[in-house]
C-alpha cells in the first residue's frame, strides 16, 4: 500500500489529505486525540476495494491552524464547512463517509447541509444530541473532566511543557479509552510527535471550547427539535466505551431515520484502531449495499 500526501487550501485554510487506494471515495474523519494516521489500519485493508481519503481537520495533524490562541472557531458547522469546501475544491461530488468522536457531529452536519454529498455514514461510537444530560449524570462526570480542563488557557501550555508530559497525557486517553491496553504502544512516540507539532495540542483543545456552548444546550434539554437524517447510516458501536457509551444507542433514532446498529464486543471507543478486521468488513459490506 502507498498513501501519497498533498496540501489543499480551503476557506483560507491549509489542509493535509492522505489518499490510498481506487474506487468508490470514502472520506475518513478523525476524532481526537487522534489525526489522519488512525486511519492507517483501515486504509491497508480496503484500499484495494475503495480510495480511502483521510483529512485532518484544522488544527489537527499536519493541517493549518488559523487560530493558534485559545478560540471558538473550530465547532462541528466550521469543521463540516471545512469538509465540504475541501471535497468541492477536489472534485467529489458524491462519497461515503466514516468517522467517530468529533467526525460524529461534523458528519451529521454535513449529512443536514449537504445531503447529496453523501452516499451513506458510517459512525463508530455515535454522539447524537440525543444522549443530553446522560453526558453529566454525576458516575459520568469522573469521565468528562478533559472537556472542561482542555478549555484552561493554560491547558495546552501545561500538557507540551515537555515531550514526557505530552506523551504521557495523550497515552491516558489512547489506554484508558480502549477495551485492552497496549493498542496503541507502537504509535506512542508518532502521537506524541504529532501533538507536539507547533499549535497542534491548542488546534485540538480549540474544539472543545468551540463546542462547549452546544455541549452544554445538549446536557440541559435544550437543543433545537432537528429533521431526522436520511441518508444511509450504519453505527458499530464498541460495547466497553468508557465516555461514549454503548447504552446511549438507544438515542440513534432521534437523530437518523434509517440506521443499523451492532456491537464490537471486544472494543472500546476506538473500534477502527482495536479491530480493524471487523470495522473494515462492515464498511465494506454497507457501501457494497
Amino acid at each position: 500500500m502507498e498513501i501519497s500526501h498533498r496540501f489543499v487550501e480551503a476557506r483560507r485554510v491549509r489542509h493535509h489529505i492522505a489518499e490510498t487506494g481506487d474506487g468508490f471515495p470514502i472520506v475518513c474523519l478523525h476524532g481526537w486525540p487522534e489525526f489522519w494516521a488512525c486511519w492507517e489500519p483501515l486504509m491497508e485493508r480496503l484500499h484495494s476495494k475503495h480510495k480511502l481519503i483521510a483529512i485532518d481537520f484544522r488544527g489537527f495533524g499536519e493541517s493549518e491552524n488559523p487560530n493558534p490562541e485559545p478560540s471558538d472557531k473550530a465547532n462541528a458547522r466550521c469543521l463540516a464547512d471545512d469538509v465540504i469546501a475541501l471535497l468541492d475544491e477536489i472534485g467529489l461530488s458524491r462519497v461515503g463517509f466514516v468517522g467517530h468522536d468529533v467526525s460524529a457531529l461534523v458528519m451529521q452536519e454535513i449529512a443536514r447541509l449537504r445531503p447529496e454529498l453523501c452516499e451513506g455514514l458510517f459512525f463508530f461510537n455515535c454522539v447524537t444530541p440525543g444522549i443530553g444530560s446522560r453526558w453529566n449524570v454525576p458516575e459520568h462526570l469522573g469521565e468528562i473532566w478533559y472537556q472542561a480542563f482542555h478549555q484552561k488557557p493554560f491547558a495546552a501550555e501545561m500538557v507540551g511543557q515537555s515531550e514526557a508530559s505530552c506523551r504521557t497525557y495523550i497515552k491516558y486517553f489512547l489506554d484508558h479509552w480502549s477495551y485492552k491496553t497496549g493498542v496503541f504502544d507502537q504509535v506512542i512516540e508518532r502521537w506524541t510527535e504529532n501533538f507536539m507539532r507547533p499549535d497542534n495540542l491548542q488546534g485540538g483543545f480549540n474544539w472543545y471550547i468551540s463546542q462547549n456552548a452546544a455541549r452544554l444546550a445538549a446536557m440541559a434539554g435544550e437543543v433545537p427539535e432537528l429533521p431526522k437524517i436520511d441518508t444511509p447510516t450504519r453505527v458499530l458501536w464498541g460495547r466497553h466505551d468508557p465516555i461514549i457509551k454503548s447504552d446511549w444507542s438507544d438515542c440513534l433514532d432521534d437523530t437518523f431515520s434509517n440506521v443499523e446498529l451492532t456491537f464490537a464486543e471486544e472494543a472500546g471507543h476506538f473500534v477502527h484502531y482495536e479491530m480493524p478486521d471487523l470495522a473494515a468488513g462492515e464498511i465494506s459490506r454497507f457501501f457494497a449495499n
